[in-house]
């Protein structure tokens, strides 16, 4: 099957490449191949010829997208518009990635595919808006929604690292809760999804969940550095320009029912962790 993927030099992007390139002809297409913010792309993908559209990019930014909704709005929102007229044009599947942010945070108990949506920040807003252009113009589509993002050259699990080597004491929020997600196992958890002809909103996301602050301590943990002192903050301590969602864990119900599942978020990070070179 060919296989267009955008935001091809993204996390998830690079993943989905290395997953599908033994089975599929994969079409990488960065944002110079493809301007999300210009109905040009269009026509673009649709000379790709694509059987099957798998869609990562975004304006992923959080802060940014605070501090310019409307730029949001074009690449989430409309950019996902224009992904999905090509794929009705071309009449093929679309698999677009969206973002546990699309909910409120207001939940005692982990979302599942079909909790009421309430985005909060104008991220979450323009992912979810994209959620529904997908929903309004296709037939056929997968919306996937991760979280907590990491297994590329930039991502939190990197981030804390780095702190790490910059300083004695890292403060880190202990009260957002969210689902840790590896690249390479959604990226997996993707090849095996298209090839159902299941279509819908899917949560894939490693099992469990975790705080920031516990998130970073085992990152630490897992590379040795019991020499840096992590101290819990409250998100409320943490300024940002965007307002984030304090919980907002994610269950997969709908693709463990096709026996799709991801394994913890401890093993993955584990992983993950084994394959950098961590330096003091």
């Amino acid at each position: 099957m060919r296989i267009a993927v955008t935001g091809a030099g993204g996390q998830l992007g690079k993943a989905l490449q290395r997953v599908l390139a033994d089975a599929h002809e994969v079409i990488p297409l960065s944002r110079a191949d493809l301007d999300l913010e210009h109905p040009d792309c269009v026509q673009a993908l649709v000379e790709t010829g694509a059987q099957c559209v798998i869609h990562p990019a975004a304006y992923t930014n959080v802060d940014g997208c605070a501090r310019d909704p409307d730029r949001a709005y074009r690449v989430n929102a409309l950019g996902t518009r224009y992904v999905a007229l090509a794929c009705q044009a071309l009449d093929v599947p679309l698999v677009y990635i969206s973002t546990n942010e699309v909910f409120d945070g207001a939940s005692t108990a982990p979302y599942a595919e079909y909790d009421r949506p309430a985005p909060i920040n104008p991220y979450g807003f323009s992912k979810w808006a994209g959620e529904q252009a997908v929903r309004e113009l296709l037939r056929r589509f997968y919306i996937v929604r991760v979280a907590w993002l990491f297994g590329g050259e930039r991502n939190f699990v990197r981030t804390v690292l780095r702190l790490a080597n910059e300083r004695n004491e890292i403060a880190m929020v202990a009260d957002e809760i969210g689902s840790p997600t590896y690249a390479p196992d959604v990226a997996g958890a993707i090849a095996r999804l298209i090839e159902t002809p299941y279509y819908g909103t899917y949560h894939l996301v490693n099992e469990g969940f975790c705080s920031r602050y516990e998130f970073a301590a085992a990152t630490l943990q897992l590379a040795g550095r019991t020499d840096v002192t992590l101290r819990p903050i409250a998100l409320a301590e943490y300024q940002r320009a965007s307002c984030v969602p304090p919980y907002t864990p994610l269950r997969n119900v709908a693709a463990a029912e096709l026996g799709i599942r991801l394994r913890s978020w401890e093993e993955a990070l584990a992983e993950y962790v084994g394959t950098l070179n961590v330096q003091r």
